[in-house]
């Protein structure tokens, strides 16, 4: 199953996200609720945002794995961000932990900052919606 990235003409192409995502007829929609960076126990691990970035990443691709999902099955993520300075602080680390777990694929994202999250010490939170294809 192919997912297909949409660049409308004209328009320059976007970094590290895609403006939309075709999910082809048949596909199984899954939806993955807000993760944060704690672990299985729900238990932060650390207070850094590199680290709970990962964490989060890790459990949004643990639940997909559930409905037999894989990385490239996201059609769209958002990221709920409570610490502007220290996300910007470490961008590259992110990318870095994003193409490890990711690859190069890159949904419809959206980056929101908010002024904090339910669960504390968490500074990041992300959701997601997978298309995957039909057992």
């Amino acid at each position: 199953m192919t997912l297909q990235t949409l660049l409308p003409d004209g328009w320059k192409a976007p970094i590290g996200y895609a403006n939309g995502i075709v999910a082809p007829a048949g596909a199984r929609i899954v939806f993955v609720a807000g993760q944060v960076g704690w672990n299985a126990q729900q238990i932060f691990e650390s207070e850094e945002l590199a680290p709970q970035f990962e964490q989060a990443l890790r459990n949004v691709l643990t639940v997909l794995a559930q409905a037999g999902g894989r990385p490239e099955h996201i059609c769209r993520m958002t990221a709920y961000c409570c610490d502007k300075p220290g996300y910007l602080a470490v961008r590259k680390q992110l990318g870095a932990v994003w193409r490890q777990l990711m690859g190069n694929h890159y949904p419809a994202m959206s980056m929101i900052f908010v002024s904090d999250l339910l669960d504390h010490p968490g500074k990041i939170e992300l959701e997601a919606t997978a298309a995957v294809p039909a057992a």
